[in-house]
């Protein structure tokens, strides 16, 4: 099994988190400073070069205004 940064369904995870943050309005700047991390947190998390634990996605949800269930269902329903 492949290391799950190289998977499609990875990609698939960030290009979900890079969509909700642009609809949220936020720019990567500003998603960082609300989650309390440095300013390239964002951009290392959506080309993929960090990974989120399920307690920073969570974290991540709450400040795009998205529920975590809701993501993961579209996530599923990505993939298909």
């Amino acid at each position: 099994m492949s290391k799950t940064i190289y998977r499609r369904e990875y990609n698939v995870l960030l290009t979900l988190i890079k969509k909700h943050r642009k609809n949220s309005g936020l720019t990567q700047v500003a998603c960082s400073r609300a989650l309390g991390r440095p300013q390239s947190f964002m951009s290392d998390v959506e080309t993929g070069s960090r990974r989120l634990d399920v307690v920073q996605l969570l974290d991540l949800c709450k400040v795009l205004g998205i529920d975590l269930t809701d993501l993961i269902k579209e996530f599923e329903k990505s993939l298909s």
